[in-house]
């Protein structure tokens, strides 16, 4: 026990005083920020304002395309107003659309008329080019299964073509309606939309809203609990493969057995990591302190998803996870004399071991499907994927049991089978084994 002490508190101390740890441990946060939130800018950013053209069929639909004014100080107070109506108002076209609207109703044909913008669609003169075409047949009105068409550089320009879609079908809604003799008063009431707030209902009947965030809080967590895992099983394949080729290991092993060489090492990254996510989870806990005390200023309660629990589960299933992820690259170290050779090794079994992370949505969305109870439950899968059903929903006790338990008996098997080929693998030079020869050295060793 001294001896595997020893080598947890070399790892752990060698790893926490180094520059880069302490710099990444501030700055991991920001940077896991800026992941979430700067595609989504320069998105935005990089979509600019497109120029549509819309040729218009039936003639009637020019209001529900006329670009808006810039608002002045009144106007913009009566929007806010409007907002907050219960009654909401019709679609106008949004400020990132710059429309130019054709009347075809006297047109031959419609679609010889859209023809010449459709060549400005490919215009090498950016002044002249336009980046999409959307064409309303003659008969939108009248015929409901008449079909709308837009041309565009792009086929994914998918949230134009919805804009226009939704603003389209709204102006021609109206008509209908108008033309059935109703008030166009009342068509703002009968076109109303409901909206929805999602309520998570927990089994003791305790109510919790904000589906959206939810969402968001799983997949933040998850990445949390996954990254630092992977981040430092990593650390420690390349930690064993580096003492092969500098023949260290060989001093190591002669005044201490490969299982206390492999428990310390473990146990010493671990604490690594842990030490690392509880500098996180504390500025995490000021901003939220903060964050929590304003949103409680608005009526908005946002420990409804900070619960105590929460972080009790994190540590819990942090811990299996690493141990269960770990042993994969603590084999890869041992059998592999380089680090491009481990990679190897160990990124197929590590892909397949990731299979509730690109799944993450479907988990999230239906944690109580059977797929997500089938993969909580399921050896290697079960932390991370319990972990995320406890966040966005209330599994019953006994899967959280069975999942721990389940991942506690993994990992006993995982540093069996581990610790028989580090006992081999790390002395062992020249060509990496194959999956026979690993097998021999399982029953050997």
């Amino acid at each position: 026990m001294k001896k595997m002490f020893a080598v947890f508190k070399r790892e752990y101390l060698q790893a926490v005083r180094k520059k880069m740890f302490i710099v990444m441990t501030f700055l991991m946060p920001l940077l896991m920020a800026a992941a979430f939130i700067l595609p989504s800018l320069l998105m935005v950013k990089g979509m600019g304002v497109k120029r549509v053209v819309i040729v218009d069929g039936t003639g009637r639909l020019a209001e529900a395309y006329a670009q808006p004014n810039t608002p002045t100080a009144a106007e913009k107070q009566a929007e806010k107003q409007a907002e907050k109506s219960p009654v909401p108002r019709r679609r106008s076209l949004p400020s990132s659309l710059a429309a130019e609207y054709v009347n075809a109703s006297a047109a031959g044909d419609v679609e010889a008329t859209a023809k010449p913008y459709l060549d400005r669609v490919n215009e090498k003169n950016k002044a002249a080019a336009i980046d999409g075409v959307l064409v309303i047949p003659r008969d939108a009105i009248a015929n409901v299964d008449a079909k709308l068409k837009y041309y565009a550089r792009s086929s994914t320009d998918f949230i134009t073509q919805e804009r226009l879609q939704a603003i389209t079908n709204d102006a021609v809604q109206r008509i209908r309606l108008t033309g059935r003799g109703i008030d166009p008063s009342e068509i703002e009431n009968l076109m109303s939309r409901l909206t929805v707030d999602a309520v998570q209902l927990s089994r003791a009947g305790e109510q919790k809203t904000g589906g959206a965030a939810n969402f968001m809080v799983g997949f933040l967590f998850a990445a949390l609990l996954m990254i630092p895992s992977f981040t430092y099983g990593l650390e420690i394949m390349r930690g064993i493969v580096q003492e092969k080729s500098d023949r260290v290991v060989e001093v190591l092993i002669s005044s201490m057995s490969p299982q206390q060489l492999l428990v310390g090492k473990i146990l010493g990254v671990a604490a690594v990591g842990l030490t690392q996510i509880g500098v996180w989870l504390l500025m995490a806990l000021g901003i939220g302190i903060y964050g929590a005390t304003a949103a409680a200023l608005s009526g908005y309660n946002v420990m409804q998803y900070l619960s105590p629990s929460l972080f009790v589960y994190f540590v819990v299933f942090f811990v299996l996870a690493y141990l269960t992820y770990v042993c994969v690259y603590a084999i890869g170290g041992a059998v592999c004399n380089t680090e491009k050779e481990a990679q190897q090794l160990t990124m197929p079994i590590i892909m397949i071991m990731m299979l509730p992370w690109f799944m993450m949505a479907a988990i999230i969305t239906s944690p109580d499907s059977a797929l997500s109870v089938g993969l909580s439950l399921a050896p290697v899968f079960g932390p991370l994927t319990m972990f995320v059903r406890t966040i966005v929903s209330q599994p019953p006790l006994w899967h959280v049991a069975v999942s721990i338990a389940g991942s506690i008996a993994t990992i006993a098997i995982f540093f069996w089978m581990t610790a028989k080929i580090f006992r081999v693998g790390i002395l062992s030079y020249g060509k990496r084994p194959t999956i026979m020869e690993l097998w021999r050295w399982l029953k050997v060793a």
